[in-house]
């Protein structure tokens, strides 16, 4: 197998040889002008991805993870991209203490479309490790970081009736005094999935609750 200095080179290599400069000039408009741009939509890069995996292989252990940290050292998002979707392939594979992983990446590069797909990531290593989870977001918590908080918020949105509600609940109480809108809209998206399970449990939380606007519009769509 490469190693990850050659694949994140293949990588690079493969999406820049694909790429549509008039794409990347819309993409990166569209993500506030933080983040460069191959031009490659998901279609693509999601093609381009699994061709890389068949030919090269699935990095792990110490490997995934300097793999993953040069794609999220490039200024192109695809790469990141490329990396969340190689982690992704290879989670069910990691140990407990791989969830300081998943964090660092959280923390690097932050925005919302990687910080959403990282949730997800997080929500399935909780559902192997549920010891990990109460300790874990705990501290999330209660660091006041941004994309921390909202991922509190977020992971156990496909988790239905396995929904740990108290703990759903208590964390949209914890924000709800946040200007931020990440964490309104998190903390309104929560309770709207939720409520697709205990629509009862929602409305009586919201009836009972200050919560933002916002969140009240999102977490009560379904009601």
């Amino acid at each position: 197998m490469l190693t990850p200095t050659e694949y994140y080179r293949r990588i690079r290599d493969t999406f820049g040889a694909n790429g549509d400069p008039t794409v990347a000039q819309g993409q990166m408009a569209y993500m506030r002008h933080q983040f460069a741009y191959f031009g490659l939509k998901m279609p693509a890069w999601t093609v381009l991805t699994k061709a890389l995996h068949h030919a090269e292989g699935l990095p792990d252990g110490a490997a995934l993870q300097e793999l993953a940290r040069l794609c999220f050292d490039d200024e192109h998002r695809e790469m990141q991209y490329f990396a969340l979707q190689t982690v992704e392939k290879m989670l069910k594979k990691q140990p407990p203490e791989f969830i300081g992983f998943l964090e660092e990446l959280i923390l690097t590069k932050s925005w919302w479309d990687t910080v959403d797909w990282i949730a997800k990531l997080v929500g399935l290593h909780f559902r192997r490790y549920p010891d990990l989870i109460r300790p874990v977001t705990g501290r999330w918590m209660a660091s006041g970081e941004l994309w921390l908080q909202r991922v509190c918020l977020i992971f156990q949105l496909n988790y239905k009736d396995e929904t740990d509600a108290d703990l759903l609940f208590d964390y949209v109480r914890r924000v709800a005094g946040s200007k931020e809108f990440f964490l309104q809209k998190g903390a309104g998206w929560a309770l709207r999935q939720y409520s697709k399970t205990d629509p009862e449990a929602v409305r009586r939380f919201l009836a009972e609750t200050q919560v933002a606007p916002l969140t009240r519009r999102e977490g009560g769509k379904y009601l």
